[in-house]
């Protein structure tokens, strides 16, 4: 999963490279479609949660009917739900775009380019939601693969879709989205021939299981999607505090956001594959196992962001100078890379206390969880480090903040799994007459 995350993170930045070379005017037109572009994403990535825990719950549960069951529901109410979604922002989006600032001749641009990357976002969704389904049933590999297949796919057609080669002219900035399109087709062509190979979809009981079921499914899905969707909200306040330090400021802020995500791979992975092993001893009442799952995720996630965070500390000046091209902006960089990186460790710890407490049946508490982090704990520290101490004190505040969201989300979590425990061993000491 970490080698199929780190393919899949390359679509965005290979499409824009591509673009790049067609002017400021196309690559500021596709621009102004990321923000939307992150809404949807942010709510297949919900709606995903939802479909491997519940699956994986059924599988742990010796329920293989339910889950072939669930499996048919979701990926059709989850394929429903973002076509409709898409065809919102298709219909709405002069007013969409133009409150985001683009003007008349961008939004021209923005019109050839929309429905093809709406078009692709849809694709790209239900793609997300089979490999959930994968997921669910234990099988990384096969999604991973698919990322990275999809990606090359998507590298070798853009040029060729936006560019055009001999006799064929290209496509300009919609041939971007139609590339990317073809590479998520391909990658359902793919992985639905596994589908049938695996039965793993049922085709009758879906209204009862749909009566059933649906509860649960909005119960994860909901505070699922709003968690995915404050880290952009908190994004964008973040650059506002950095807006105030300088031009040089908010362009390293840029690349160490770009550097973050990066950095956090093995994180994402983990987020991506530990669930479902969790579903599964949920399902099947396993608690002590769920704990030696999350100390042993947490330990690996600490150890390996420590270590990495720590050389690239050491080696921030060198870092900078590498991805930075301007003196002032490569200052300020190495004093972010310096301070920021080590302390994605603690970060880590929080992104997978929340990944586990959507499996375990916490969904509203991991949502509660990671908005304390960014609004209670990173947004107050980074703008009072700001205030005190230029951009050295945003970095340290910045920093100091992922500290405590990650103390306080091992400290939720350790609590919420003894007491679990010691509900299920008092629960295993009443005869069977007496339990409710």
């Amino acid at each position: 999963m970490a080698i199929g995350v780190s393919a899949l993170l390359g679509f965005q930045l290979v499409d824009s490279a591509f673009v790049a070379r067609l002017g400021t005017a196309p690559l500021a037109a596709q621009s102004f479609t990321f923000p939307l572009t992150f809404l949807i994403i942010g709510v297949q990535v919900g709606l995903g949660i939802a479909i491997a825990a519940l699956i994986s719950r059924a599988l742990g549960a010796g329920e293989a009917g339910r889950a072939r069951r669930l499996g048919s529901l979701v990926l059709m109410a989850g394929g429903s739900i973002i076509a409709m979604l898409a065809f919102v922002l298709w219909w709405a989006q002069a007013p969409i775009f133009s409150r985001l600032g683009a003007d008349a001749a961008t939004r021209v641009l923005i019109r050839d380019y929309w429905a093809p990357q709406l078009l692709a976002a849809w694709l790209g969704a239900v793609l997300y939601f089979v490999y959930s389904l994968f997921r669910a049933h234990g099988d990384t590999r096969l999604p991973g693969k698919l990322m990275v297949m999809t990606s090359l796919v998507n590298l070798l057609l853009d040029p060729l879709f936006i560019f055009g080669i001999g006799p064929w002219s290209g496509l300009g900035l919609p041939g971007a989205a139609w590339a990317t399109a073809v590479a998520f087709a391909s990658g359902l062509l793919l992985v639905v021939k596994r589908l049938r190979q695996n039965d793993w979809l049922a085709r009758s009981g879906l209204r009862r299981e749909l009566a059933v079921s649906w509860r649960p499914f909005v119960a994860i899905s909901g505070p699922a999607m709003v968690s995915q969707l404050m880290p952009p909200l908190a994004a964008m306040l973040a650059v506002s505090v950095v807006a105030s330090l300088g031009e040089s400021s908010v362009a390293a802020w840029g690349l160490a956001s770009r550097l973050e995500t990066l950095v956090l791979v093995v994180v994402l992975a983990m987020t991506m594959s530990l669930p479902p092993w969790l579903g599964r001893c949920y399902g099947a009442g396993d608690w002590a196992q769920i704990r030696e799952l999350v100390r042993l995720a947490l330990k690996i996630v600490v150890g390996w962001q420590l270590v990495l965070g720590t050389l690239l500390a050491l080696l921030s000046p060198w870092a900078a100078e590498l991805l930075a091209g301007s003196p002032d902006v490569r200052d300020d960089l190495a004093v972010l890379i310096r301070f920021l990186l080590p302390s994605y460790a603690a970060l880590g710890v929080c992104m997978l206390v929340v990944s586990a407490g959507n499996a375990l049946g916490w969904p509203l508490r991991a949502m509660l969880m990671s908005m304390a982090r960014l609004f209670l704990c990173y947004l107050p520290f980074l703008w009072l480090g700001a205030l005190l101490g230029g951009l050295s004190g945003l970095a340290m505040g910045a920093a100091l903040g992922n500290v405590l969201a990650g103390a306080i989300a091992w400290q939720l979590m350790r609590r919420m799994l003894a007491r679990r425990e010691a509900d299920t061993r008092s629960e295993s000491k009443l005869l069977p007459g007496e339990r409710t």
